[in-house]
């Protein structure tokens, strides 16, 4: 159950007219093994235009000449085998300061650092690895986040119109990569040229005036977007596809190149390109928060690698989403920028996938040990089985008030917040991430009411969680394809009429709640407000985290 966005672009049409060099290490590279690296990287950050890298050790490692040496390795290198940009005593404590080369071929915005001691004829890495933790200090856009509200749907129009009489204050959209890059599709178009890091990338001029003109159009109207960037395959897109992720497996998504330079390089430069296009600083519009894949622990269904070990497929995960955060970051340092993962919080539908827990569990530590940053959660809490219908009442057996919950959907939505407040989970500031429910969707193949109480309900125990930060509507009109499972999501019928879902939401978050609340509670048999708050008490009594 996702978003197609594709179909959205035709409707705007009418509706708004380095390859990265391999720097020589002077030592063969040897690679110690990690359970026995004794230096620690305490912090690598942007200090005007260097970087500023610290570390420390209980045990100076042995050398051969009393010397560290700081390794800026690409993502796709492991070991002492990058750039040495910097050395220094070996100590207890030590400290390393070289040229961020923001723009040039040897940038060193997304490369990752590790302390290394020669011994013998080599360097042998004596640290893990570290990221850049403030790509937002060298971040030349500032503007202010379009924070107005969580409600938010995902559009089928650019009906303006329709959206102010919702109320709603998000919107949420897909764009693919592998239709923007390359010549333009339309000769009239003339391709846009980017120059990035020594080399020369092209733009799809046409597809992306598609994606201007919706991106323009919302941040025109004051909504704030939410977009989401799905890797699809395309010719000119091809070296952006990662080389486990083309087995001929047919997918909407597919895992990003962090595996080869050239691959890499054109990914960093469709971050940076995309992240100044959409800064709100250049006519194109303003992209807030950025979604960085769709649920990536769907790994045969929405973010395809033919691997299925867990570790390789969330490390080659991380490393794409440190080259979009520092990239993003970089030149707008108010957005954010997310993870995706679905509510197959314990149980898998598909066996092919990964659990939700278990990735989000993997990418935490691998960020926390390559430095902590202000990652976001893109979290799509649907109802377990899809076409139930009833958000207050799923099966008990499927959805528990603890951690050991198969799935988590909208009635055990703080069973995720709460884990979410753990320590070990928290943001750099040492409050809870920002989560965003980007897609949450109820049929009404059951009954149309059975929908809009569902909505009511949903909207509810979203907006009294401190914790999230969008609820955002899957979708505005029923798709006929979506309807053969028993799937009607749209507040509009296909007919464009509306239906007892969009009066409610209409009237959520403001006023007239009230009103939409006694719908609900008619339809439900009880009070909804008071299912809302036992629903809570519940699950904070099961403290979500056993």
């Amino acid at each position: 159950m996702k978003k197609t966005g594709r179909n959205l672009l035709a409707i705007v049409l009418g509706a708004v007219l380095f390859t990265v060099s391999a720097f020589a290490n002077p030592y063969t590279s040897e690679s110690a093994d990690a359970a026995g690296r004794p230096v620690n990287i305490t912090s690598a950050v942007i200090q005007g235009g260097n970087v500023v890298v610290t570390a420390n050790c209980g045990a100076v490692p042995a050398s051969a000449d009393g010397q560290f040496y700081l390794c800026a390795d690409e993502v796709y290198q492991d070991g002492p085998v990058g750039e040495v940009v910097a050395s220094a005593p070996a100590d207890s404590s030590a400290q390393f300061t070289f040229p961020l080369n923001n723009g040039a071929p040897n940038s060193n915005l997304m490369r990752k650092f590790i302390v290394c001691v020669k011994q013998g004829n080599g360097l042998v890495q004596v640290s893990d690895e570290h990221y850049i933790t403030n790509p937002e200090g060298i971040a030349s856009f500032t503007k202010p986040r379009m924070d107005h509200g969580i409600k938010g749907i995902l559009p089928g129009s650019t009906d303006a119109a329709t959206f102010k009489d919702l109320g709603v204050a998000q919107m949420a959209y897909n764009i693919y990569l592998g239709d923007i890059v390359g010549p333009s599709s339309d000769p009239s178009l003339p391709t846009i040229e980017f120059p990035y890091c020594g080399q020369v990338y092209q733009f799809n001029t046409a597809a992306l005036r598609q994606y201007d003109g919706f991106i323009g159009w919302c941040s025109g109207s004051g909504f704030q977007l939410t977009l989401t960037l799905i890797n699809n395959k395309t010719a000119a897109g091809a070296d952006l596809i990662h080389p486990l992720s083309r087995d001929g497996h047919a997918c909407p998504g597919y895992a990003f190149n962090t595996k080869e330079a050239a691959g890499t390089a054109h990914l960093k430069a469709v971050a940076t390109f995309l992240a100044a296009r959409y800064s709100g600083s250049d006519g194109h519009g303003q992209v807030d928060n950025w979604v960085i894949g769709n649920e990536v622990n769907a790994r045969t269904e929405w973010h395809h690698m033919s691997s299925s070990n867990l570790e390789l497929n969330v490390s080659e995960y991380v490393k794409a989403f440190r080259i979009f955060y520092n990239a993003i970051k970089s030149v707008n340092a108010n957005a954010r920028v997310y993870n995706s993962i679905d509510q197959e919080w314990g149980r898998k539908s598909n066996p092919g996938c990964f659990l939700s827990r278990q990735y989000i569990d993997r990418f935490t530590d691998t960020i926390n040990r390559e430095g902590n940053i202000d990652w976001g959660l893109s979290f799509h809490p649907y109802n377990s089985p899809l076409y139930d219908p009833y958000a207050w009442n799923q099966p008990a057996v499927w959805v528990k008030n603890d951690v050991s919950t198969p799935y988590i959907t909208i009635e055990n939505i703080d069973v995720l917040t709460n884990y979410m407040s753990q320590p070990g989970y928290l943001a750099p500031n040492g409050q809870v991430r920002s989560i965003s429910l980007s897609e949450i969707g109820y049929t009404s193949s059951f009954g149309e009411d059975l929908q809009a109480a569902s909505i009511v309900y949903s909207y509810l125990m979203a907006a009294t969680n401190p914790h999230i930060d969008s609820y955002i509507l899957y979708r505005e009109f029923d798709d006929a394809h979506e309807m053969q499972s028993h799937i009607a999501q749209g507040l509009k019928r296909t007919d464009g009429s509306i239906k007892p879902a969009y009066e409610v939401y209409k009237k959520m978050g403001t006023g007239a709640q009230v009103q939409a609340e006694a719908t609900a509670s008619q339809i439900i048999g009880q009070d909804v407000q008071y299912l809302v708050t036992n629903r809570v008490l519940q699950t904070r009594a099961g403290d979500g985290v056993r």
